[in-house]
């Protein structure tokens, strides 16, 4: 961190989460965070990076992600037009590591360094009243607390934790040291929370590196133990900083709440009143999405008839049409349906469990499916075939690879294509097709400057992902 970069405060995004709550939109294969589920413009992951770009406030941001997510991150943060350091989870360890991770990483540079630990999953709905927060928070940070930002209740909410107020803080005026975190409590719990004048738990935290890592090392030392050997054996992976994973595995699977805020004695807590959701679940979505004058939250191709107080969501090019309903959940995708009362939409979760038990492969991945040259997307399977539709973004670059079980069929619809084959290059361009004979040594290229869009057809004994003898990757994978 150089001189210029004194009293700022640098950001950190966690996107680890998978997101079930809002299956069968939000999936692992491109979980909430990363989807338009709130906003056309962009995702909540997006949005949360944007929030934290003015370089007046903020330094550079870093961002923990799960390793499967990376090119997701990478694409969607050169879209946002935002730099970033990128450091890879290889697996999920909860909220604690990830922020021991964050604490080690601002400390390399300047030990009191402020770091602002974010969620990316998160709906604000001023963004400068959320700048202004963080620096009037930023007071108590660099006088030692571990600050929250503590959000005024709308109304006697479960499905938050929920923060009790102790004495204020003489170097932070506004704010207050944090006298207890209560966790979610039922409908009576939380209104007495709010008439006492608790409040919601953000889950936002702004700490001087220095006392994070000392807290860590009083309250958690077997997570603090494992996220520095984790980053100190970190290796460079393109424009990803990979955590050593064995060392990360050891660190124990806890949140950032139970590890230290409910233990220390710095916590403290600054009231704000700007518009905030988790977003984290169907019925959340529907209260920050605008809503008709019956009470209607729609997206996507959708027609009502008699329904009041619901939120319908269709994504593809099916419609879905509702009749006569009041307060449901309507979520229509190209391969699942999710049809819940908005009352209990929170037990999406316990649904995906379900159909994980079960084996469908519908709780973890879409048809379409996300890679770091663009992506691709089933349109039929059979039994010896098998029909996608494929985009390569430009620049993007297939690995070289051969399969023992198919045969292969492309032919482009948009842009070009430069297709290795053995030994031979050849330009593919739009209406052309070219054969790749099981065994054939092959690589699709976008050498132009608009996406490439081709339909690939698979015929053979199989024809599933495994059938994969990826030869060179410029990827990594």
């Amino acid at each position: 961190m150089s001189e210029s970069g004194a009293g700022l405060i640098y950001p950190v995004i966690l996107c680890g989460g998978s997101g079930t709550r809002l299956w069968p939109a939000s999936r692992e294969s491109m979980p909430k965070q990363f989807s338009r589920l709130v906003s056309e413009s962009g995702s909540t992951f997006q949005a949360t990076a944007a929030r934290v770009a003015d370089g007046g406030v903020f330094g550079r941001l870093c961002v923990l992600s799960h390793a499967e997510a990376r090119f997701i991150v990478a694409e969607q943060l050169a879209q946002a037009g935002v730099a970033a350091d990128i450091l890879l989870e290889p697996e999920r360890r909860d909220s604690a590591a990830a922020v021991a991770v964050a604490a080690c990483h601002a400390a390399l540079a300047d030990p009191q360094a402020l770091v602002l630990i974010l969620a990316a999953d998160h709906v604000i709905g001023d963004t400068a009243a959320f700048v202004a927060a963080a620096q009037a928070a930023a007071a108590g940070a660099r006088a030692g607390h571990i600050m929250t930002l503590g959000i005024s209740p709308t109304g006697p909410s479960t499905a938050y934790g929920y923060i009790r107020r102790g004495a204020a803080l003489a170097e932070a005026p506004g704010s207050y040291a944090v006298a207890r975190f209560v966790e979610k409590p039922d409908a009576a719990g939380a209104q007495g929370l709010i008439a006492e004048g608790a409040l919601w738990n953000s889950g936002y935290f702004l700490f001087r590196a220095d006392v994070m890592l000392a807290e860590l090392e009083a309250h958690a030392p077997a997570v603090l133990a494992a996220a520095r050997a984790a980053l100190s054996g970190a290796v460079r992976d393109l424009d990803f900083v990979r955590l050593e994973a064995a060392a990360f595995g050891q660190a124990p699977k806890t949140s950032i709440d139970y590890a230290v805020m409910e233990r220390t004695t710095l916590a403290g807590v600054l009231p704000v009143a700007f518009p905030w959701s988790d977003v984290g679940s169907w019925d959340a979505v529907w209260s920050v999405l605008e809503q008709d004058e019956l009470g209607n939250a729609v997206r996507g191709r959708v027609e009502l008839i008699g329904t009041t107080g619901s939120l319908v969501h269709s994504q593809g090019e099916q419609v879905t049409a509702v009749v006569g309903l009041a307060d449901v959940v309507v979520v229509s995708t190209p391969d699942a349906v999710l049809v819940s009362s908005k009352a209990r939409s929170g037990e999406v979760k316990e649904l995906v469990g379900l159909l994980r038990a079960k084996g469908y492969p519908e709780a973890e991945a879409h048809r379409r499916i996300y890679r770091p040259w663009g992506w691709y997307q089933r349109i039929d399977i059979g039994e010896r075939f098998q029909v996608k539709r494929i985009q390569v973004t430009p620049g993007g670059r297939l690995s070289l690879q051969k399969h023992y079980h198919r045969a292969e069929h492309w032919v482009v619809v948009r842009g070009t294509a430069e297709v290795t084959l053995n030994e031979r290059v050849v330009l593919v361009h739009e209406n052309e097709a070219v054969y790749l004979p099981i065994g054939a040594m092959h690589r699709l290229t976008n050498p132009g400057k608009i996406p490439l869009e081709l339909i690939e057809v698979q015929v053979g004994s199989y024809t599933g992902e495994d059938d994969i003898v990826r030869l060179e990757d410029v990827y990594g994978r």
